[in-house]
């Protein structure tokens, strides 16, 4: 099976992981990771798939499909949800910006957490010899204080924004290290952020740390949880509860019916 067959750029860049990526007016993209800038479109997907960089960003190099046919066996509603939307990808993004924009992204719509994150990186972020604004360090925004966000307008966000920074800066917390701890471990050490609950965390450790078996749960997977799967817990969908997950909020965010066409 073809890369592109298992890659929809659009549903994977929409469906809510990431907050650098803007579509243009002819249907593209254009987008900001790791300090690099790439226009990419859907069926236009080449550079990406020949720059080292963008295939592990965009993961291409994942079977996608041979994890929709494992997670099919799990459960019938599960398999009809990934067959929504199978061209949906798990991003490897940036650690740390991923913790900072889920920190951001909490009582948020994306378009305001959008608008706060390019805020902060026009504040804060270093701008590369090509111009390009990279997201701003934990280092550099440690140094700052709630006075100095207030530009970002992004209300109680601040604190903890500046406590998330101090923390990884100060070697309190080593991001690097959550990727093979025990989930549970893992997620009550990005706990002790100030204001980061166990979605924020597994947000974190889902898309920042590309922690597969990470399941963030929000009211609507919560809800999906309760009456789609009762008995089941997240780990019961196995090591890539992380893609199921994902494959569940796309389909209730998208399809209007979503719930009554799952469990009919």
């Amino acid at each position: 099976m073809s890369v592109l067959r298992d890659f929809d750029l659009t549903a994977t860049l929409e469906c809510g992981q990431c907050f650098r990526w803007d579509r243009q007016p002819d249907g593209s993209y254009r987008g900001i990771a790791g300090g690099r800038l790439l226009c990419i479109a859907e069926n236009h997907t080449e550079e990406a798939e020949k720059d080292p960089f963008w295939r592990v960003y965009f993961d291409l190099d994942r079977d996608y499909a041979a994890i929709r046919d494992e997670l099919a066996q799990v459960d019938p509603v599960l398999a009809k949800a990934a067959a929504f939307a199978p061209g949906i990808r798990i991003l490897q993004q940036d650690p740390w910006e991923a913790l900072c924009s889920f920190i951001i992204s909490q009582n948020n719509n994306i378009p305001r957490i959008k608008g706060i994150v390019a805020r902060l990186c026009q504040a804060f972020g270093e701008k590369t010899a090509s111009g390009i604004l990279c997201f701003p360090t934990p280092d550099r925004l440690a140094r700052e204080n709630e006075e100095a966000l207030a530009c970002l307008r992004c209300g109680f966000r601040a604190r903890y924004i500046l406590d998330a920074a101090r923390k990884v800066a100060g070697g309190q917390i080593d991001l690097e290290s959550l990727r093979t701890q025990p989930l549970a471990k893992a997620r009550e050490q990005l706990m002790t952020i100030v204001g980061v609950g166990p979605k924020v965390a597994d947000c974190a450790l889902l898309y920042g740390l590309h922690r597969l078996d990470a399941f963030p749960m929000d009211i609507w997977m919560k809800r999906a949880m309760k009456e789609w799967f009762p008995g089941k817990q997240p780990e019961d969908f196995g090591p890539y509860a992380g893609i199921a997950q994902q494959y569940l909020f796309h389909y209730i965010r998208t399809t209007a019916s979503g719930e009554r066409s799952v469990s009919a």
